[in-house]
């Protein structure tokens, strides 16, 4: 199985998005995180779900998580006020790494490599254009689509036989 098998669409946002927008996305897909891209549509960052709710959560609370005892459920209703007027890239971390992209033609193990090294629950497959002869651009990138570690976990499990018939 090659990488480029194994892509899926998968839910993208800019980095220009709304994080309000984002954080429902991620919600109703019930996914462990978005693809950011950047204004020219390459793979920026991964957004995790964990990092969009440490967004919510005051700071305060994040620091002395005895706190949360005592907020009621009034407030706690509006965490999500937090995103408001926010994009995606100020929900990023101030460190964001770039996110780990497979090349099509990386077998199934390379991408499981490359998933466990970056400690990512999804990779990006994405295929690199050159930039014409002559010209002083630097090439981009074409996202072909991505591979999530549940999906990934299937399709090994499924090619060892070892998933469960039930």
């Amino acid at each position: 199985m090659r990488a480029r098998d194994l892509a899926v669409e998968y839910e993208t946002v800019s980095v220009a998005s709304d994080a309000l927008d984002a954080a429902r996305l991620m919600a109703e897909h019930k996914l462990p995180g978005l693809l950011v891209l950047d204004e020219r549509g390459e793979p920026k960052a991964i957004l995790p779900a964990s990092q969009m709710i440490k967004v919510l959560v005051p700071t305060y609370v994040i620091e002395d998580p005895t706190l949360a005892a005592v907020v009621d459920e009034k407030h706690a209703d509006r965490l999500c006020h937090a995103l408001a007027g926010r994009s995606v890239g100020d929900c990023l971390p101030s460190k964001a790494v770039p996110p780990p992209i497979a090349d099509p033609d990386d077998t199934a193990l390379e991408v499981a490599a490359l998933m466990a090294q970056a400690h990512s629950p999804l990779v990006a497959v994405a295929e690199k254009i050159k930039a014409a002869s002559g010209s002083r651009e630097q090439g981009s990138t074409r996202l072909l689509g991505v591979i999530t570690a549940s999906h990934l976990l299937h399709e090994l499990l499924g090619a060892a036989g070892a998933l469960s018939s039930t």
